[in-house]
């Protein structure tokens, strides 16, 4: 299946082009536009549990299912946020972990669950206890809030990231929950607090702006309640 990111950057839009039998899912609302040879369906894809696990990690219940069923056609897709696109092709070998918002689309051969995270991650990583697992073989397409940059790390290499401008990482790369100062209150005072230290081999994706620092930033000149 061929794919093209139109606008890629700030703004993209996600193009596919599917041949007779192709299928692809992706996340509820994406779809902007299709060819009347395509067909729009409504699944929980992998039943109630699996479509309950994926809420738990902040994705939608239900995805969108756009199958080729009368010929071949094109289809637009675009994400909720205002940012980039990317293409990450899965070879079955490992799974992909990926922030709440970042799965947009895929095709067909790509799972999508939840893994849970144990304590310490779950509480400080601002991801919550539950994250988005990528696995199988196939195509999947990542949204992000801003545009996306690869982080690509040799073995034994670190770099420390801010937990808001995660957008995914391999499932067998290490990493841990620190503060960003040595202590709480430098860290506090930083503006950062936590952060997460990755150490390589792999490839962490991360996102050029903060959702959770973009949103208090717009809260200041929200009105506010007379009440």
């Amino acid at each position: 299946m061929r794919h093209e990111i139109l606008s890629q950057g700030q703004f993209a839009l996600l193009k596919l082009e599917l041949e007779p039998g192709d299928r692809v899912k992706a996340e509820s609302g994406a779809m902007v536009s299709m060819s009347p040879t395509l067909e729009l369906n409504g699944t929980t894809d992998g039943g109630i549990m699996r479509g309950l696990g994926r809420m738990l990690s902040g994705e939608s219940f239900f995805f969108q299912e756009v199958t080729a069923s009368r010929g071949s056609g094109v289809l637009t897709l675009a994400s909720k946020t205002i940012g980039d696109v990317r293409a990450v092709h899965l070879d079955g070998s490992y799974s992909l972990l990926v922030q709440k918002d970042g799965f947009l689309a895929a095709t067909s051969g790509i799972e999508v669950s939840t893994k849970m995270q144990n304590l310490s991650r779950g509480i400080f990583s601002g991801e919550g206890f539950f994250v988005v697992e990528i696995s199988g073989r196939g195509t999947v397409y990542l949204s992000s809030f801003g545009s996306v940059h690869e982080v690509s790390l040799g073995h034994g290499e670190e770099i420390i990231i801010d937990n808001g401008h995660l957008v995914a990482w391999p499932a067998y790369m290490s990493y841990q929950i620190e503060k960003s100062s040595r202590g709480w209150v430098s860290s506090f005072k930083s503006g950062e607090l936590l952060v997460c230290r990755f150490r390589g081999p792999g490839t962490v994706l991360i996102q050029s702006h903060n959702p959770g620092g973009f949103g208090n930033w717009l809260r200041r000149f929200l009105p506010k309640s007379s009440n």
